[in-house]
């Protein structure tokens, strides 16, 4: 199973210390829609980090240099970075980053115990 959760910004952090805690071939997060920074978010035990901007008539604006560090940190971490779209009145508006569409799949662990939940806690609120 691959299990995720949506985190939007900072405020929202500790869900992924309740997903690290549950057994899955993939943890990912949905950085989307992205309505602030996610520097804090500690990246060990999860796969693959999905970024999206807000898409809708009410969209509300994101900053790209948000997408630019969570790739550069999720490249650091060894976790996929995949960049689904900007903030745009609509879905198919910005489906690149700088130019380049960025699209990477996470690789789904293999052994039970890799698989098992990951619970320790460095400092989130939980």
């Amino acid at each position: 199973m691959w299990l995720g959760t949506s985190i939007e910004s900072n405020d929202y952090i500790m869900r992924a210390w309740d997903l690290r805690r549950i057994p899955a071939l993939v943890r990912f997060v949905s950085y989307e829609p992205a309505l602030g920074p996610l520097d804090e978010l500690d990246l060990d035990g999860l796969d693959w980090i999905i970024y999206g901007g807000e898409s809708g008539s009410g969209y509300r604006p994101h900053d790209v240099q948000w997408a630019r560090d969570m790739r550069r940190r999720c490249d650091e971490a060894g976790a996929a970075f995949f960049y689904k779209q900007s903030a745009a009145p609509r879905t198919e508006m910005g489906i690149e980053l700088d130019g380049e569409i960025v699209r990477a799949y996470p690789t789904p662990r293999r052994s039970a115990a890799a698989i098992g939940p990951y619970v320790e806690n460095k400092g989130d609120v939980l």
